[in-house]
């Protein structure tokens, strides 16, 4: 598929903190919205995804590692999910010259997800290191949509700073931060939450989880029947 059939697409950073999970659901998520992606790996994410998932991400194998990671579930599952990625396009972490590096290269906006302490740092500093910071300081200053889902705790005062520097800057700094009033029932419902509400910040439709509407009591109603209906068709 040529760039003219996938879209203007969202840039997805993943960097080294722990949290491959969220990354994966975040990207399947936008693939089934019809959005194309720009996917750019840290090298520090490499091993991260190494040591979540048990494969490698490979620069001149990036399709069918990328292919398995997100086939795999949150709670270490194979093949749970299947996804179309003919509208994934990947550039290499150390490619300062790649496309979304400048600002004349038509995105919609980056979602970094997960994003580390390290990360933080030298994208609020303006280091531009490698293609995630580089991309990350071009969405700045085009006054496109940048979303920081920071994965880490506690958080220290200089990475707390850093934050603030994003916030003004324009980011939404959105910690990878789960709820539990959508009745979840499984890890995988735990970081869906957390990709759908990376989601919403860029308005991208979506129905990774259950929406608050006002009505006490009803995720642990929910919980309860579908437990129910477990124990029905365990019994049978």
């Amino acid at each position: 598929m040529d760039d003219s059939e996938r879209g203007t697409p969202w840039v997805v950073g993943v960097s080294g903190a722990s949290g491959t999970p969220y990354a994966a659901a975040v990207l399947r998520a936008l693939l089934q919205a019809g959005e194309a992606v720009d996917l750019v790996v840290s090298r520090a994410a490499r091993l991260t995804v190494l040591d979540e998932t048990g494969g490698p991400f490979r620069d001149a194998h990036w399709r069918e590692d990328l292919a398995r990671w997100l086939a795999r579930g949150a709670d270490g599952t194979p093949d749970r999910f299947e996804t179309d990625l003919s509208r994934v396009r990947y550039w290499p972490a150390g490619d300062l010259a790649a496309g979304p590096s400048s600002g004349s290269y038509p995105v919609k906006g980056m979602l970094i997800v997960p994003a580390s302490t390290a990360c933080v740092a030298g994208v609020a500093l303006g280091l531009s290191k490698d293609l995630l910071q580089r991309v990350a300081s071009v969405t700045l200053k085009e006054r496109r949509p940048l979303v920081v889902a920071v994965r880490e705790t506690p958080l220290g005062g200089q990475t707390l700073r850093h934050l603030v520097a994003l916030d003004e800057a324009g980011a939404v700094v959105l910690p990878a931060s789960p709820a539990f009033y959508a009745g979840a029932r499984d890890i995988q419902d735990l970081v869906d939450f957390v990709a759908g509400r990376v989601l919403d910040a860029v308005h991208v439709p979506h129905t990774l989880y259950r929406r608050w509407e006002g009505e006490l009591g009803a995720a642990g109603a929910g919980a309860d029947g579908a437990a129910a209906t477990d124990a029905q068709g365990t019994s049978a």
